[in-house]
């Protein structure tokens, strides 16, 4: 894959468009802990649902008898956990007049335009290539002007923040800053409220921030397990290095897990806190799309359903007894290429 394009001139307004959103506070000094997340919580009320579990039964997905739930944040405002961060980081911040910005392969930018337009904010918002034009097309539903640069998520950002250091927008980074963290990490909250005592929670990967997040939120009480495509595994290849390195990005989930590097911010929490690190292909990710239709008829996309193909292609063996759950995280797909 190509790296992004021309940089933006030196200057003392034009940052390195590589970089994350400039506006971000230094994320190794802020990662997110359970107050923050409970802060989070409290500031959301109102602005984000509370996604509901369902308990699996014995023998769903042909998994045999496990003690599974599964989170279902695919029934969150436009369809993933997105909207939870976007809109924590939002209320956080001075929202100045050229508005709201944003790169995303596809649900982050939905969640940023349902916010702003939530809000009463122009919006921005560069996809890669890689996007589904379905996600595209429901960006610019919520308002948003929808522009398209490059093949590859990190493509979209250097555009982004080149674009955001010539207008003064706010720029909303999906993984990087601690508001977005703590608002993703809202969503384990509730887990935790709806099914205390769990062991272990397998959650999917990109950036790193609905993990760091999760496992914030859970510390050292519960297993967390990063579940990747083996064709987009930033974190994988992080923890075998001991620090973030870059990985080449394709495969069926590569518009939602397609960073090319885990998050600096969320690095600094889901190297203390993340168990366990698996890898899943794409076979596995379309039998677990496949599963959750056909036993539960929800219709989740590829990056939604990573996390479930870790138990369902045996990426992860559960101890006998071992209380699961799986974030089953987005939901943004066409439910014709189910059947």
């Amino acid at each position: 894959m190509a790296d992004p394009a021309t940089p933006a001139p030196p200057g003392p307004t034009a940052p390195d468009p590589s970089a994350p959103d400039p506006s971000a506070p230094n994320p190794s000094a802020t990662a997110p802990g359970p107050d923050a997340i409970t802060a989070a919580a409290q500031r959301l009320a109102g602005r984000v649902r509370r996604t509901p579990i369902v308990e699996v039964g014995a023998g769903s997905f042909g998994l045999g008898d496990l003690d599974l739930v599964c989170k279902l944040e695919l029934l969150q405002h436009t369809g993933s956990f997105k909207a939870r961060g976007a809109f924590n980081f939002a209320l956080s911040r001075e929202v100045p007049p050229a508005g709201i910005i944003a790169a995303s392969g596809g649900n982050h930018g939905q969640a940023v335009a349902y916010v702003a337009r939530a809000l009463g904010h122009r919006c921005e918002v560069y996809v890669p290539g890689v996007s589904s034009p379905v996600k595209r097309e429901r960006i610019a539903s919520f308002g948003a002007d929808v522009r398209v640069v490059g093949e590859v998520y990190d493509d979209a950002q250097a555009a982004a923040n080149e674009r955001a250091a010539e207008t003064g927008a706010l720029q909303i980074h999906p993984y990087e800053p601690p508001e977005v963290m703590a608002g993703q990490g809202t969503c384990a909250r509730e887990l935790d409220e709806q099914r205390p005592g769990l062991d272990t929670v397998l959650v999917a990967v990109g950036g790193g921030g609905f993990i760091a997040g999760t496992a914030a939120w859970f510390g050292d009480r519960v297993r967390v397990v990063a579940v990747e495509p083996a064709t987009s595994n930033c974190l994988h290849a992080a923890r075998a290095a001991g620090e973030p390195v870059r990985v080449e990005v394709k495969g069926v989930a590569a518009d939602s897990l397609g960073a090319r590097q885990i998050g600096a911010g969320p690095w600094q929490v889901v190297s203390r806190h993340v168990d366990e690190s698996v890898l899943v292909d794409d076979d596995a990710i379309v039998a677990a799309q496949r599963a959750l239709w056909a036993d539960l008829r929800i219709a989740a996309e590829p990056g939604g359903a990573t996390a479930l193909a870790a138990l369902i292609s045996g990426a992860y063996c559960p101890e006998p007894g071992e209380r699961l759950a799986v974030m089953v995280c987005g939901g943004n797909v066409d439910p014709a290429t189910l059947a």
